[in-house]
């Protein structure tokens, strides 16, 4: 199951990220974790040294190396150069598997060690100095994208993306790559609003929305984000000490997490289980093919100089028996 996490900035969607990480790795399930926030936090908040999360390997900065591996011997595609960050797999392209080892783990993924499991970890990198008046972050979270298109997840792996703060993924087609959305909400005004924009966006697509309500001290907050959120509000989470500890760089073991918390944890881990049996190759491959045509008619054909919509196979569906190249 693919799981993106969102929200305003502050709304601690990276904490309940890393949070349910640690959880899915409690359980000895494989984890593949991605930090497409452009402020990246997630490995902080994974327990990594602020020294090791600022040398991790960026993918925006392999995007070349990433390109040329999911090409793979894709008739449609001609060279590495005319793929975008929508680019749809097709007969020959490789794609890639949350338990597996490929050129695209060995240049960007790291495994991070949590208690008794282990996550995966990809990160988009920085917006450094240098990107400064002549890029935008989107073209970094370009690598995420092109990956999630080409990657399968199998029945017990999950796959779990803190993504950028606000709506921005709605400037790509990003915000559909996934099986379940995860919306953390504080019980303010400012906190719901981000929520009534996904809603809103993503009401034509299909995307399964849950709302977390975060930073939830008691009956009146609980109830302001009922009457916000309506049916859409999974579960709560409130004060905890082990958060305190850990963001001040001393965790406690993760089975310390307050009762409350866990329990909560776990009735995100249902609802995404739940969810499984409503998967839709067929409209995930439709709607990759959406946003591609529309990058490539918007920018895309221009920047590439080639006929983007000329790289769309219509006989192909993603899927866990997809036909592809695996080396």
């Amino acid at each position: 199951m693919k799981i993106a996490f969102v929200g305003k900035g502050g709304s601690g969607k990276t904490t309940l990220s890393s949070l349910f990480i640690r959880h899915l790795a409690a359980a000895r399930t494989p984890v593949l974790a991605i930090d497409a926030d452009i402020n990246q936090h997630l490995a902080p908040a994974l327990g990594v040294d602020e020294d090791e999360a600022a040398a991790l390997p960026a993918m925006g900065a392999h995007l070349p190396e990433i390109k040329e591996y999911l090409r793979g011997a894709n008739p449609r595609i001609s060279s590495a150069d005319t793929m975008i960050k929508t680019t749809p797999p097709g007969h020959g392209s490789r794609l890639l598997r949350v338990v597996e080892d490929n050129p695209v783990y060995a240049a960007c993924a790291r495994r991070i060690p949590l208690d008794d499991g282990e996550a995966r970890l990809m990160v988009t990198g920085p917006f450094s100095e240098s990107d400064l008046g002549v890029s935008c972050y989107h073209s970094k979270v370009g690598a995420v994208e092109l990956c999630l298109n080409h990657l399968v997840d199998g029945p017990g792996e999950y796959v779990v993306v803190d993504m950028t703060a606000g709506s921005d993924s709605f400037a790509s087609g990003m915000f559909t790559r996934f099986d379940m959305t995860f919306l953390v909400a504080e019980p303010t005004r400012k906190g719901v609003a981000v929520y009534r924009q996904y809603k809103e966006y993503a009401r034509d697509f299909g995307v399964a929305l849950h709302v977390i309500g975060n930073k939830v001290q008691g009956p009146e907050d609980l109830a302001f984000l009922r009457a916000e959120t309506g049916d859409d509000l999974l579960v709560t989470v409130g004060h905890s000490d082990w958060v305190r500890a850990m963001e001040k760089g001393r965790p406690p073991r993760f089975e310390l997490l307050e009762k409350a918390n866990r329990a909560a944890l776990r009735t995100m881990h249902t609802a995404v289980d739940a969810a499984h049996e409503h998967r839709d190759w067929a409209r995930y491959t439709r709607q990759m093919v959406h946003f591609h045509l529309k990058n490539a008619e918007s920018w895309g054909n221009e920047k590439t100089g080639a006929d983007l919509a000329s790289q769309v196979d219509p006989a192909f569906l993603l899927g866990e028996h997809s036909p592809a190249r695996t080396n």
